[in-house]
């Protein structure tokens, strides 16, 4: 039995790309909702605001989800 270790080094390259976009997520939401329940607290119509500053981190793990799945199909 043969180890392709080509294979093994993309599926790490791949979870190391997923894991740190999900990481990065986390840590970017932390401080804007720590944030954005003072802000809204405060006025509670800038609540559209803080929901989109809030989102928009959301890209990070889109984007390691992407890499990751392209690493893993060897698009690239």
């Amino acid at each position: 039995m043969a180890i392709d270790y080509t294979s093994a080094l993309l599926a790490i390259a791949a979870s190391i790309s997923i894991a740190g976009g999900l990481i990065g997520t986390g840590m970017a939401q932390q401080g804007i909702g720590a944030a954005g329940m003072g802000i809204i607290a405060e006025k509670p119509e800038k609540f559209g605001q803080v929901l989109i500053f809030f989102v928009i981190p959301e890209t990070l793990w889109i984007i390691g989800f992407v890499l990751g799945l392209i690493l893993l199909l060897h698009i690239i």
